[in-house]
């Protein structure tokens, strides 16, 4: 069975994205949505991605930023994944060379085979829940039934992820890799590494 993988999102510090490694990450997201409480500024993000070393996947998430901007950051930022979250067409994904995962909020009348069929040239398709108004980080759970069992691109699985509910949900999904930001904070933009260390062991054994 093959290991699953896990991203922890919303880095905002060096001594975050530390302990996400020292606890077996295999990415971590930095978040350049300025409404969001775990955004950081493009001189915050170049430290940490610098920080981290070359065998940990950084991951860029936007949400219908400009073109001109995601330009200024992939400039000054090492990223290598960039996670579109808003309602970016396929095309403006692969813009940018590099690869991609696409977000897809799990409205209750979506159809999620023929949405992630919009993106085939996405390296992963991410599966979040849903609520009007908020791109992501609401902190709720979907119904796990609706992940598709056969997917034509990888799933990661968000969406209220915590330690206590991680091993249910990848038991229910069978999913590529699960990605976690409020579930494992003291505080939102600050992580708690037991938390951290706690999911990823349950993530692992699951």
């Amino acid at each position: 069975m093959t290991a699953i993988r896990v991203k922890i999102c919303g880095i905002t510090s060096i001594a975050d994205a530390q302990s996400a490694l020292d606890a077996g990450a295999d990415a971590i997201g930095l978040v350049f949505y300025g409404h969001s409480p775990r955004a950081v500024s493009i001189e915050q993000a170049r430290a940490i991605a610098a920080s981290v070393g070359p065998f940990i996947t950084v991951v860029g998430l936007f949400v219908d930023a400009d073109e001109s901007y995601i330009r200024d950051v992939l400039a000054n930022v090492s990223l290598h994944v960039l996670q579109f979250h808003g309602n970016e067409a396929r095309e403006f994904c692969e813009k940018f060379q590099r690869p991609y995962m696409k977000a897809i909020r799990m409205k209750p009348e979506l159809d999620v085979a023929q949405e992630i069929n919009k993106y085939l040239s996405a390296s992963a398709i991410l599966l979040d829940a849903y609520r009007a108004g908020v791109p992501g980080g609401t902190g709720e759970t979907f119904d796990w039934g609706r992940v598709p069992n056969e997917s034509a691109r990888p799933i990661v699985l968000a969406g209220g992820l915590t330690p206590e509910n991680i091993a249910s949900a990848i038991e229910s999904t069978h999913v590529y890799g699960v990605d976690v930001s409020g579930g494992v904070e003291s505080s939102p933009g600050q992580k708690d590494p037991r938390k951290v260390a706690q999911f990823i062991v349950n993530a692992r054994h699951a």
